[in-house]
């Protein structure tokens, strides 16, 4: 029980750091997330206001914050048993930390680019990442909804849908709600504008 603590703490602080402020401030473009329009310290903001390396060491240091506390759990054969809440609160632990870090009173992202990370280290578990990249794609180039905010609330309930529907691991499924409450309730309390939804066909202009 006290290793699997260990990781959610661990995972948390992973979390808590926000790449995108640290490579801000190395690539010195402080003020950079206020120039945004949802001021969103995540791995679009850094690429659009920090430049190519900017975005890209964001969202390397997104990635890997979230897959390497899931990873060394996931594969140090921890049983599902009693502590099912606490291996499922591992898998969220570093979106939690993103979303609402320790070291930045709580102002954190959305969390996307970690999730991506987080179910990357469920591998060879395959099927919640491909489930939330397949609905991020299709509300993207098929049946497209904007703007962007109204896409991550829908691909994330549905990809959730379908990891309750394949019931391939109690920890996955109560890790893949508690990311998915985790972001919504990030998006739905951000200061952002909340503009119109709109849905289109991929061929209707």
């Amino acid at each position: 029980m006290l290793g699997t603590v260990m990781f959610v703490i661990l995972g948390y602080l992973s979390g808590s750091v926000l790449y995108a402020r640290v490579f801000s401030h190395v690539f010195w473009k402080e003020g950079m997330l206020e120039q945004s329009r949802d001021g969103n310290p995540g791995t679009a903001n850094a690429f659009l206001y920090g430049g190519f390396w900017c975005g890209f060491l964001t969202l390397l240091g997104d990635l890997l914050k979230g897959f390497l506390p899931v990873f060394l759990f996931w594969h140090a054969d921890m049983p599902e048993g009693p502590r099912l809440f606490w291996n499922g609160l591992v898998i969220a632990a570093p979106v939690i930390g993103h979303a609402f870090p320790l070291f930045y009173g709580g102002r954190g992202g959305k969390g996307i680019a970690v999730t991506f990370g987080c179910l990357l280290g469920l591998l060879p578990l395959w099927r919640p990442v491909a489930a939330l990249a397949v609905f991020f794609l299709f509300f993207s180039v098929v049946l497209r909804i904007t703007p962007h905010y109204h896409r991550t609330l829908a691909a994330y309930l549905c990809a959730l849908c379908s990891v309750l529907y394949a019931a391939e691991s109690r920890t996955v499924e109560l890790g893949f709600l508690l990311i998915v409450v985790t972001v919504c309730a990030r998006l739905l309390t951000s200061k952002e504008r909340k503009e119109k939804m709109g849905v289109k066909l991929l061929w209707m202009r």
